[in-house]
């Protein structure tokens, strides 16, 4: 992924910090060792000349799906806006099918049921009935197969014999499977025909060219194998960037500079019940392993039952007696780092729980633009204002940062920028305008620390690692753009891994 030039770099004619005038950034090894208006080149030193563009920390996602987004590099698009409906989507998966080696399976991504409603394997069998074919709804947490593929996974009864089937894999009324396994990413990955490792060195250079120097990985399923591949991949440099992993309690830190711990990723599905107590044992699980946790919470129920749970965990670890809500109300604190992924619906009642527990969401505002329309649609008139949160919360002391989501979102940061400025969807409908953001709160969505995400946005000062995103304008007329196609030079750890000059 490097470019080949060393670690001795002398940036000069740059702009830091919004200074309005010029001046010199000295690299050495995986920090950075001077910033000054008369820096001399040394001998060896690669100089790169900034032409007076703003030099910024580089760029943190805090919310990504590595090894999902090295999938669906190599997945048939099932959704909008590049699929819109049935013919299309039949289009797309035979087409794919007719590519397909024979043993192969076709693995479609991004689908949403406004293309052909809720997707059965009666419904893929008309569009490919003779290859395996699986679809991944764009949330991440349903796949829907056809026969082929359900025959392939060792699900199919259709002869009537007894199919033992997991929790979580739907039947129809008459005890049929219909195709659709909720959460059942590792099972149905452990029935796939063998593949080869992810080849995360396209993730790496995608994400260099967006600026971006670090990533959290967010997926619940990391566990030892899943943080093996990856850490593997930083030790290769296919992927360059900073990690921090979350993963399951049963993850240990890693030997590698570049790789850290996070939170404790935990899920709350939509529509599916959640036990009070099976949510208190994870969440101590966390505790029991010194981490903080990053709850899922794409409802309001989910944040409330969240809230809830921390006000009692609490409790309980104070020795205290919770027998009545009052007494889960006086909680303390929630631990630090503690984090709500998505806070796609934050309402007011709940901000000042937020803020008295110390908790950080990380939003993705641009799914006000990529899924707006069908939220107008699809949410409650009531939940609508408080979607994907931002100004509003940060108004009340809530600190936020951002993710990409990607695969289940764009990954170019800088669109999710714009979206948080201008809260459009792409039909140009406003949702939530009260949460709009200037363009250089939008910028610190993905420049805050990843170990304390929404923080104090980090700086081009000495000593701090080497993470750089140049852009080829000054801070002004950067912030007016925020696109991806400024971005002309990214260095992580002290080497240039994007050249865009």
């Amino acid at each position: 992924m490097t470019t080949g030039h060393d670690d001795r770099i002398l940036i000069i004619n740059a702009r830091v910090d919004g200074r309005g005038w010029t001046t010199s950034v000295r690299i050495g090894g995986d920090r950075i060792v001077a910033v000054g208006p008369k820096l001399s080149r040394l001998p060896g030193e690669y100089v790169v000349d900034a032409r007076g563009g703003i030099l910024l920390p580089g760029l943190h996602d805090h919310h990504i799906h590595l090894l999902a987004l090295a999938a669906a590099h190599g997945s048939v698009l099932c959704g909008p806006p590049a699929v819109r409906d049935r013919a299309a989507l039949a289009a797309a998966l035979r087409s794919a099918a007719a590519r397909t080696r024979r043993g192969g399976w076709v693995r479609g991504v991004g689908y949403h049921d406004s293309v052909a409603g809720p997707l059965t394997r009666d419904d893929l069998d008309t569009m490919v009935a003779d290859v395996p074919v699986r679809v991944q709804h764009r949330s991440g947490a349903l796949w829907m197969l056809n026969s082929a593929a359900l025959a392939a996974a060792g699900l199919d009864d259709q002869a009537g014999a007894a199919v033992s089937a997991p929790p979580g894999a739907g039947r129809g009324p008459a005890g049929r499977p219909d195709g659709r396994l909720f959460r059942l990413d590792g099972w149905l990955r452990g029935r796939l025909p063998p593949a080869p490792a992810p080849d995360l060195s396209a993730v790496g250079r995608q994400l260099a060219a967006f600026g971006v120097t670090g990533v959290t990985d967010a997926t619940a399923g990391t566990g030892p194998a899943e943080a093996e591949l990856l850490a593997a991949a930083v030790t290769r440099g296919d992927l360059p960037q900073q990690l921090t992993l979350t993963g399951g309690p049963e993850l240990t830190p890693l030997e590698h500079p570049r790789i850290r711990l996070g939170p404790v990723k935990i899920v709350i599905d939509e529509g599916e019940p959640v036990e009070f107590d099976t949510l208190v044992a994870k969440l101590r699980a966390a505790r029991a392993a010194g981490r903080a946790v990053a709850v899922h919470c794409v409802t309001r129920a989910a944040l409330v039952l969240t809230l809830a749970v921390l006000n009692v965990l609490n409790v309980l670890n104070a020795g205290a007696d919770v027998d009545t809500e009052a007494d889960a109300e006086e909680a303390g604190t929630a631990h630090p780092g503690d984090r709500i992924e998505h806070g796609a619906v934050i309402p007011p009642d709940l901000v000042d729980q937020l803020v008295e527990r110390g908790l950080t969401v990380v939003t993705q505002p641009h799914f006000i633009t990529e899924r707006g329309d069908e939220y107008l649609n699809e949410v409650d008139g009531e939940d609508l204002p408080w979607l994907y949160r931002c100004a509003g919360l940060r108004r009340a002391g809530v600190a936020v940062a951002a993710g990409t989501d990607a695969p289940f979102g764009d990954p170019d940061p800088w669109r999710s920028m714009r979206a948080a400025v201008t809260r459009r969807t792409a039909a140009g409908n406003l949702i939530g305008p009260g949460e709009t953001v200037d363009p250089a709160a939008a910028l610190a969505l993905y420049l805050g620390d990843p170990a304390s995400p929404g923080g104090p946005a980090r700086r081009v000062i000495p000593g701090a690692p080497a993470d750089l995103c140049l852009l080829a304008e000054p801070g002004p007329a950067a912030l007016r753009t925020l696109s991806a196609d400024l971005v002309t030079l990214t260095i992580a750890a002290g080497r240039i891994i994007a050249d865009n000059r």
